[in-house]
């Protein structure tokens, strides 16, 4: 498994972006994986954001994101998407994703993408 995270950069407050995360390496199928973005502020331990199960099961774990965030996945893509809304400053810093193998471990993250940083202008 190799994660290629994207499309993180520079957006105004009360604007858009949409992360998406990659598995670039084919093999094992995408839907055996749990996913999860995480985020990682200066100094302070990584945070999950938001997982989605093989399945298609949806949790968020920050109240400030809920309604604003949304996590999704393509397995015939085989990416996990992050789409961010009505962004705030508090919200910029450097954003992962993880793969979880459903198979090996559930509940630990094996695999993790290089990060993607979020830049967000008052």
């Amino acid at each position: 498994v190799q994660l290629q995270a994207s499309g993180g950069g520079l957006v105004q407050a009360g604007g858009s972006l949409r992360l998406s995360c990659t598995n670039s390496i084919s093999g094992a199928a995408f839907s055996r994986y749990d996913m999860g973005w995480f985020r990682q502020a200066p100094g302070q331990e990584r945070v999950l954001v938001a997982d989605v199960t093989w399945g298609g099961r949806k949790r968020y774990f920050i109240d400030s994101m809920k309604g604003r965030f949304t996590v999704s996945r393509d397995n015939t893509k085989n990416t996990v998407y992050l789409q961010m809304n009505n962004l705030k400053p508090e919200d910029a810093t450097v954003y992962y994703c993880a793969a979880d193998d459903i198979v090996l471990s559930r509940g630990t993250y094996e695999y993790w993408g290089q990060g993607t940083l979020v830049t967000v202008s008052s």
